[in-house]
């Protein structure tokens, strides 16, 4: 539907020719209404996904002109999309011939409803094999970081209480497991021993918890930034896809759509805690402070795995996460 087509009207008897055409989205960025502005005055609300009848300028009007390439009228067809709701705006009164020839039609599209979600898909089986096994069991690859660190009094502490038991259906467990691996990057630089102690969570699915994905998110995040930081973007690629795996298990494509928004809007508006920070600073309270950093370089990571967003870029993350780390280990 163009400038200069002539628009069967409502009524179905009268035509007009179009003047532009607008289209109007709805709160979730889908074509909802498509207005066209009319010759002469006045402005025509068409639901997208309607078939108008409209004509070329050269013909008398749409229901002179048929089917028939032989009536001259160089008119644009184009078939609706399989999925499209089809309805008639224009269509023939009750009292008229249903069997006369029809004008041909042009349908007002919807754009592609795409989510974000949809594009999202986990790694496959090669992209995992790139995650090493652990050596040994869990409580062996926790006691190895822990006697790297003999003197480090965060690791002794939550080694200790994972030394009784890593149980994965503990929310509490797998905290302990996301913050001995960030006391083992963040405060003792040792890249190694946080990526094993981390990949003790990385391969765990989301089991539909929040509360115990939060720990499990961290611990990608980390990894993935720690391998951005080595080298190896292969390996932070497969740990990037994983935090991302549960934004696609929304089967319903309303609620992806709504999830999605949500999600976006989230990365859009990240709570860095600069009010905390700045609190703990004007009280003299270094502890507190570096408590509020740290819980800032979570989100700063979370955000650099998801790759950025639209108010924060991958150059400007980079720069803030380094800052962040210079912060906390001084």
């Amino acid at each position: 539907m163009q400038t200069g087509h002539l628009l069967l009207l409502p009524d179905g008897e009268r035509s007009a020719e179009i003047q532009g055409v607008l289209v109007e989205n709805d709160d979730f960025g889908t074509a909802a209404v498509v207005l066209a502005t009319l010759t002469g005055g006045g402005i025509l609300r068409i639901a997208a996904g309607s078939t108008v009848l409209v004509a070329t300028p050269g013909t008398d009007s749409p229901a002179a002109g048929s089917g028939d390439s032989s009536s001259g009228a160089d008119t644009v067809l184009e078939e609706p999309h399989a999925a499209s709701p089809i309805q008639l705006v224009g269509h023939p009164g009750a009292d008229e011939d249903a069997t006369a020839p029809a004008a041909p039609a042009v349908v007002v599209p919807p754009l592609p409803a795409t989510t974000p979600a949809a594009a999202v898909t986990g790694p496959s089986e090669e992209e995992l094999a790139l995650i090493p096994a652990p050596a040994g069991t869990p409580e062996s690859v926790v006691g190895a970081a822990a006697a790297a660190h003999p003197d480090a009094l965060g690791v002794m502490l939550l080694s200790d209480r994972l030394a009784k038991g890593i149980n994965t259906k503990s929310g509490s467990c797998l905290k302990d497991l996301s913050d001995l691996a960030n006391e083992l990057f963040v405060v003792l630089k040792d890249a190694d021993g946080a990526l094993a102690v981390a990949d003790l969570l990385n391969v765990l699915p989301f089991d539909g918890n929040p509360g115990r994905w939060t720990s499990v998110e961290a611990a990608l995040a980390l990894s993935s930034y720690i391998c951005r930081q080595t080298g190896q973007q292969d390996r932070a690629e497969v740990y990037e896809k994983l935090l991302r795996a549960p934004d696609a298990m929304e089967t319903d494509p309303f609620k992806a759509r709504i999830n999605a928004k949500v999600r976006q809007r989230s990365l859009n508006e990240p709570n860095l805690y600069d009010k905390e920070i700045f609190r703990a600073i004007d009280n003299s309270n270094p502890d507190a402070e570096r408590e509020w950093r740290l819980l800032r370089l979570e989100a700063l990571m979370f955000l650099r795995a998801h790759g950025g967003s639209e108010t924060i870029g991958l150059k400007e993350l980079d720069r803030r996460i380094g800052n962040e780390l210079e912060s906390v280990r001084a």
